[in-house]
């Protein structure tokens, strides 16, 4: 549980520089992952961005401070990052619902927004049907777009995508590309460095590369596959943020840092349903001495 600790311990050195620059990089580093990765987790167990995590909690202490202290509106913007009032006013009222002018009367209705603490989820209903599976390295061929470290602004950007690949008929294509397990439709994020960050959709295949397609090879390893049963984007971000906070701290596994896969199982002529699975890169865990 150890990625659990250094998780706790990134949010420790945000909370402690909200009056301050907030570098990601550095939570990242306390963390013990990439950048890319630490926004990405942070996402999917807290259920929200790590950008807008650290707004709501400084517009938290703002309003705290405007109702108990006589200071200026733009003092406590400057304290808390903004150098414009116009963007500090539009960051409050996007948290509040009133301007920081209107928040110093007394009876103001604020919301206040805690810090989070991580812990391990203790569940006793709901199972995770999952597979065990060890796979050689494959190749993947499809179509690719470029996706930036903010998780907030990927998540406008992939569903966007899926919809121009349909409209575009490329989905037929890719599918006729497939010809190795996994079968279907994937969707692949490819982390290579921060300038290089990839979201495919993509087939698993052997064959040539058509024209205005990508090709990645993702390394042999173990993965554990999910089954999911429902709605695809609301689902698929379940399955991750269950297994790390249900699955993972209890397996005896690491998480192996390979691209994720979201799999959609369909055959040529056939939509899509609400079935998917999701592949997850896993590495047996070290043992500390």
């Amino acid at each position: 549980m150890k990625w659990l600790e250094n998780l706790s311990n990134a949010i420790e050195y945000i909370e402690s520089n909200l009056d301050k620059d907030i570098s990601i990089d550095a939570a990242a580093q306390i963390a013990c992952c990439s950048t890319y990765y630490f926004q990405r987790v942070f996402t999917y167990v807290a259920g929200i961005s790590l950008s807008e995590y650290i707004r709501r909690r400084r517009m938290s202490q703002a309003a705290f401070e405007l109702q108990k202290s006589d200071k200026k509106v733009l003092d406590i913007a400057l304290k808390y990052g903004y150098s414009s009032p116009t963007a500090f006013n539009r960051a409050f009222q996007s948290v509040h619902g009133i301007t920081p002018v209107a928040a110093k009367n007394m009876g103001s209705v604020l919301n206040a927004y805690p810090p989070i603490r991580f812990s391990v989820k203790i569940t006793g209903g709901t199972a995770m049907s999952y597979r065990i599976t060890e796979k050689a390295a494959m190749r993947i061929v499809g179509i690719r777009i470029p996706l930036v470290a903010d998780m907030e602004e990927n998540q406008k950007v992939v569903p966007e995508f899926w919809k121009k690949a349909l409209e575009n008929n490329y989905l037929p294509k890719i599918i006729e590309l497939t010809n190795q397990e996994p079968g279907g439709i994937l969707g692949v994020t490819v982390y290579e460095n921060p300038q290089e960050i990839f979201y495919y959709i993509a087939a698993s295949t052997t064959e040539a590369i058509p024209q205005n397609m990508f090709e990645y090879e993702i390394p042999a390893s173990t993965w554990v596959i999910f089954e999911n049963d429902g709605r695809f984007k609301e689902d698929v971000q379940n399955v991750f943020k269950r297994f790390y906070t249900e699955w993972l701290p209890f397996s005896g596994y690491e998480y192996a840092g390979l691209p994720d896969l979201e799999v959609y199982p369909v055959m040529p002529g056939k939509p899509l349903n609400g079935h998917s699975e999701v592949w997850i890169g896993i590495k047996k865990e070290k043992k500390e001495d």
